[in-house]
């Protein structure tokens, strides 16, 4: 099996070896292999979808429109 090196600040490696129970490589394992799924999907999605690049940008554009006016309404709700 292929190895990788990993690298994490001081805090994190103090912290893991706190938990030695924990098989950190495993841990590393099946997160990389659930990202690689997710991406997987997505890829197969987007091979089989009809949107252009236009479309997706307003599908963004009307989602942060609609994100920016809840926040602002979060916001005006809570100054009252």
């Amino acid at each position: 099996m292929p190895n990788i090196t990993l690298a994490v600040s001081e805090d994190l490696h103090r912290r893991m070896r706190a938990h030695p129970e924990i098989r950190w490589s495993e841990v590393v394992r099946r997160i990389l292999s659930q990202r690689l799924r997710d991406l997987e999907r997505m890829e197969a999605i987007a091979k089989r979808s009809t949107l252009t690049a236009r479309d997706v940008d307003e599908i963004a554009h009307l989602v942060n429109e609609g994100l920016r006016r809840r926040i602002e309404k979060s916001r005006q709700a809570a100054r009252r």
